[in-house]
């Protein structure tokens, strides 16, 4: 892996990180949504999201862009 966003990537993907680790948190103390198959889900995908992406940027490296997909950033 090496290196393929600079500092305003990183930073763009700490804080999205942040917001949805502070979402899944969210979702698990407050009991949203009712339903509690979907419940989990929705707390797991935002949690894994939220620190893959604080992973990103940690390494300053995009899976998109090692993809070969050209990201606006």
């Amino acid at each position: 892996m090496c290196p393929n966003i600079d500092r305003r990537g990183r930073i763009a993907r700490a804080i999205t990180g942040v917001l949805c680790i502070a979402f899944g948190v969210a979702c698990f103390l407050s009991g949203w949504p009712e339903t509690s198959g979907y419940r989990w889900i929705i707390i797991v995908i935002a949690l894994a999201a939220g620190w893959f992406q604080l992973f990103e940027a940690k390494n300053s490296w995009c899976v998109m862009r090692a993809c070969g997909i050209k990201t606006p950033m």
